[in-house]
């Protein structure tokens, strides 16, 4: 059978660096995991005991499409706990993890051939899902004096129909203050743009707490999941807040695209957002692994470095120390046994320039991670 046009997408590097790192494990290799963005600790146990005791009685068969009201409604709540946001339970939609949720709205609110612009680097599969579904991604190079994110400054002139920004971001983990978020979003509005959230990472913030565009404008859309702070990436449930008038839309579209979220991952969701005290323990790991990654990587001579506002990346400029990441990353990992993903995924421009280090693994990885890099550099001759 023929392929279609919208299938020819670029691969997610990342999963390739994954499945080597799987190859050299099965042939016995010790591989330290920097390369992957997944919590290294399992979904919090009272998730995991909520399902459990719902699969003795329960059939678990389809859900309603816009996700259990109960969890719609926790989640509303969490908007008031973490942001002081009072949240109508009926905007919140529960999605196939974060991944459905982009589905959704990039179905729900562009038409095919519209423009959305998105800062670079960023996360991949919102280019490739957009170029999948005969979207336009409008990738704007961000600066370091920016903190590798976009600024109403570089919307100006640009002919599009969205804005798409995370925060914190990934690979960089900087993250928008409100005042910067706030332009933004007055930025776009006033093309006449929709403006959507990645906010998949809050949770994980360091120094600062992180901003939901939620505290600005109604009129957004915020997406976020249960992958990253609550530990339950393989378990695929996120969800996404609408405005009011857009919720119908989506939930049509739901209907048809997935029918609901897993079922099983939405009990254990719901009991996950109760899960306080485990995910602070997790948070306590990531401040840990976060201070030995801002000394040890410079230390390895990784040291043109941006301390991380949130997420658990570290994204460095390698440009000094090759011209292909993809090669250097290749040879890092057949050479000092760690696994790390090359800038490409992220930048297609700049990006060959640039490798980003993950540090979501336990602390005695993140320790070994660093002195094998340490030794890989020295026999390079990279640093004393």
């Amino acid at each position: 059978m023929r392929n279609s046009t919208r299938g020819e997408v670029d691969p997610f590097i990342v999963m390739d660096v994954m499945e080597r790192a799987r190859a050299a494990e099965a042939a016995g290799r010790h591989i330290i995991h920097m390369e992957v963005g997944q919590p290294g600790t399992a979904a919090p146990a009272a998730a995991r005991d909520a399902l459990t005791r719902v699969m003795q009685d329960d059939s678990l068969g389809y859900t309603v499409a816009l996700g259990l009201p109960a969890l719609r409604a926790r989640i509303a709540k969490l908007y008031g706990d973490w942001y002081n946001v009072d949240l109508d339970p009926a905007r919140v939609v529960v999605t196939p993890g974060s991944s459905g949720a982009f589905l959704l709205a990039f179905s729900a609110l562009f038409d095919a051939g519209d423009r959305i612009a998105i800062g670079a680097p960023g996360y991949p599969s919102y280019r490739q899902i957009m170029r999948a579904m005969n979207l336009t991604p409008v990738e704007i190079e961000t600066k370091a004096e920016n903190r590798l994110q976009l600024v109403p400054d570089d919307l100006k002139g640009v002919d599009m129909q969205g804005v798409m920004v995370a925060s914190p971001a990934n690979p960089s983990g900087t993250m928008l203050d409100q005042p910067a978020l706030g332009a933004l979003i007055e930025a776009a509005q006033e093309k006449g743009a929709s403006f959507l959230s990645d906010e998949i990472y809050h949770g994980i913030q360091y120094e600062q707490p992180a901003v939901t565009a939620l505290q600005i404008s109604d009129d957004v859309c915020v997406i976020n999941s249960f992958s990253k702070y609550f530990s339950m990436t393989g378990w695929r449930v996120g969800w996404m807040v609408l405005p009011e008038q857009n919720v119908r839309q989506v939930e049509r579209l739901a209907q048809n695209m997935f029918i609901c979220a897993p079922h099983a991952s939405q009990v254990a969701a719901l009991a996950a957002l109760d899960g306080g005290a485990e995910l602070e323990a997790n948070m306590e790991v990531y401040r840990a692994n976060r201070a030995l990654m801002l000394e040890g990587l410079p230390r390895a001579g990784f040291d043109r470095i941006a301390p991380p506002d949130g997420a658990f990346y570290v994204y460095a400029d390698v440009s000094h120390l090759t011209e292909d990441s993809r090669a250097f990353a290749a040879e890092i990992l057949e050479q000092a046994g760690v696994a790390v993903t090359p800038g490409l995924d992220f930048d297609p421009a700049r990006g060959a320039g640039t490798l980003r280090f993950s540090y979501a693994r336990a602390t005695a990885d993140i320790e070994e991670g660093l002195a094998r890099l340490e030794q890989f550099m020295r026999a390079r001759g990279h640093i004393a």
